[in-house]
């Protein structure tokens, strides 16, 4: 009884050991924020973003500016409607409506589209700086032997894991789970960082 009693504290022993073996992986983490804000090429870029965006918003500024000096003349036009003058002061009336509505249009599809362009801009100029960054926290994590690392900045929610290397990878039997094909290929993979 005694000797049963010695090998299951052993293999307790051994099983406490083996996993505290396995938990010994190092984790890391990075501020990207902070990393961004000191990039040279970050800031250039932002500086262009920001550039671009006030050029579209005096744009559409000078088209809302329009608009209300129209809106303008329109009301003042609609004060003078009588009676002896209702059909041609109608009928300008009408034409001015229309255009105001064409102008609102127009501005609309300004701001998306200017929403549109900024957004576009930002993907070409900060793609290949977050590649870049990327590179950075896989070649540091690699040197410094880290299995995880975790981006702890505000506007990242925080604690999101950015670099990994090994562990298990569950996805195939999650997509068991739920009844998925193993094999099937997800719509967009999301690139490994």
């Amino acid at each position: 009884m005694r000797k049963l009693i010695n090998v299951f504290f052993v293999a307790a022993g051994l099983l406490f050991t083996a996993n505290m073996a396995s938990a010994q992986q190092k984790l890391g983490h990075i501020n990207s924020e902070d990393v961004f804000a000191n990039l040279p090429e970050a800031k250039a870029a932002q500086a262009t973003l920001e550039t671009l965006g006030k050029t579209k918003q005096a744009e559409i500024d000078a088209m809302i500016k329009e608009y209300q000096t129209q809106l303008t003349a329109a009301q003042a036009k609609e004060k003078t409607l009588s009676e002896a003058n209702k059909e041609q002061v109608g009928k300008e009336l009408q034409a001015a409506g229309q255009a105001l509505q064409d102008l609102e249009k127009r501005i609309t599809d300004a701001r998306t589209k200017a929403s549109q362009d900024v957004g576009t801009k930002q993907g070409e100029l900060f793609q290949p700086i977050q590649a870049k960054v990327a590179t950075a926290i896989s070649a540091v994590a690699k040197e410094k032997g880290l299995a995880y690392v975790f981006d702890i900045a505000n506007g990242q929610g925080g604690n999101n894991l950015v670099f990994w290397d090994g562990g298990e990878d569950i996805t195939g039997a999650v997509k068991t789970k739920l009844g998925i094909s193993a094999t099937a290929k997800p719509a967009a993979a999301a690139p490994k960082k």
